[in-house]
């Protein structure tokens, strides 16, 4: 396989082939861009898919030029987005930035890893720079996005603000001189913009790279921060590979072809064999990507322990009962339930109570249950993968 078919697999589209044969044959490494907007504090598999493709350019001996957009954050990436997103504050920006750079470098390699932050050169620019910048796009070649098109055909609010963000991004790539960007299809527009933007500045043009989309774990839109349909780097090995269980059957053939590029012929193959079997081949694949493999074969052992034999897993939470009762000798079990820290809420807790989903020493509790002092341990189970071991 050569090197343009090497870069080709896993790509959704490039712009264009011959110019990127035509840069890979230069004698130099080239700078190839990505950008990632701190808006949350995780990354998530979705980032996973662009990141594997930015490290084979660097096994390749190509520099990876990653632009934390702690200034772009700040506008907000309307890629995709059928409404304007939050505003962010500055200190949340830069909270989050903080976790960014021990995450990315799971798949980059540090050593051939230039990070640059666009506040450097964004947060320099005066009134002025930007008018000039505003001039580079029109009104009508903003509306030929997608998303935009939609919003305003709907009349559903477009700020201006949000059409700075494809600019602001593209003048990213004049700054560092990008040779290749790379992003989901999703950005496509805005990868564009930053051709014309070099173009302008007299510098050779970036080839654009994308590639597919992972849906999210509702199996209906993409992997996104913004959404909370994901799975994040930082996520326990146990929650990534409980995760990739929860998913549906249809949905993880999305996963085989995005994250791990499986042929036609090997989802072929993979399809005659017991689903089950092959959504736990997925879940370990997963968990060793943001993990290791033994925590992936750990987990794996531990799923069908729980999950095929019924028994319980080798490690849970342990919660005191000094720690929930507050000097109390009896206590409703909601209450033990909202204080583990293992439900989103205490709404949530409630829910799997009336729903009979939750056990006591293997027995069913209702939601108006009190629980006096245990004098042993007891071990809690709600639903299918909260465990925790209540002691005296």
């Amino acid at each position: 396989m050569d090197i343009l078919e090497q870069i080709s697999r896993g790509a959704e589209a490039i712009l264009s082939p011959e110019e990127l044969a035509r840069k890979l044959g230069k004698n130099r490494p080239l700078r190839v861009k990505l950008g990632a907007d701190p808006t949350k504090p995780d990354l998530t598999l979705g980032h996973a898919v662009v990141l594997q493709k930015l490290r084979q350019f660097q096994d390749l001996g190509h520099t990876a030029v990653l632009i934390v957009g702690d200034f772009t954050a700040l506008i907000g990436d309307p890629s995709g987005k059928s409404s304007m997103r939050p505003e962010l504050k500055k200190g949340e920006v830069e909270e989050n930035a903080k976790t960014y750079i021990e995450q990315v470098y799971r798949i980059l390699d540090p050593e051939k890893t230039e990070i640059r932050y666009n506040s450097e050169w964004l947060g320099k620019l005066n009134f002025e720079a930007i008018l000039k910048l505003l001039r580079k796009l029109t009104v009508a070649r903003m509306l030929e996005r997608d998303d935009f098109s939609q919003r305003f055909k709907s009349n559903s609010p477009i700020s201006l603000v949000e059409f700075v963000y494809p600019l602001a991004q593209a003048y990213d790539s004049v700054v560092v001189k990008a040779d290749i960007e790379l992003g989901g299809r999703d950005q496509l527009f805005n990868l564009l913009v930053g051709r014309q933007l070099q173009k302008d500045a007299g510098q050779e043009q970036q080839v654009v790279i994308t590639v597919p989309l992972l849906i999210g774990l509702d199996g209906q839109q993409k992997m996104s921060k913004s959404l909370g349909n994901y799975i994040a780097f930082n996520d326990s090995a146990r929650d990534v590979f409980g995760k990739v269980m929860s998913i549906s059957d249809d949905l993880m053939w999305n996963y085989w072809t995005v994250l791990f590029h499986k042929s036609a012929s090997e989802l072929k193959a993979l399809k005659n064999e017991h689903p089950m079997a092959v959504k736990k081949a997925l879940a370990r694949a997963v968990t060793a990507k943001l993990h290791h493999e033994e925590a992936a074969a750990y987990e794996l052992r531990q799923f069908e322990k729980v999950f095929s034999k019924g028994q319980q897993p080798d490690e849970m939470t342990t919660l005191s009962w000094m720690t929930v009762a507050d000097g109390r000798d009896a206590i409703p079990i909601v209450t033990i339930l909202g204080k583990s820290g293992l439900f989103q809420s205490k709404k949530e807790a409630r829910r799997m109570l009336r729903q009979g989903a939750v056990k006591v020493d293997g027995k069913k509790v209702t939601d108006d249950l009190v629980l006096e002092r245990p004098g042993r341990s007891q071990v809690v189970r709600a639903g299918k993968r909260i465990f925790f071991k209540l002691v005296p």
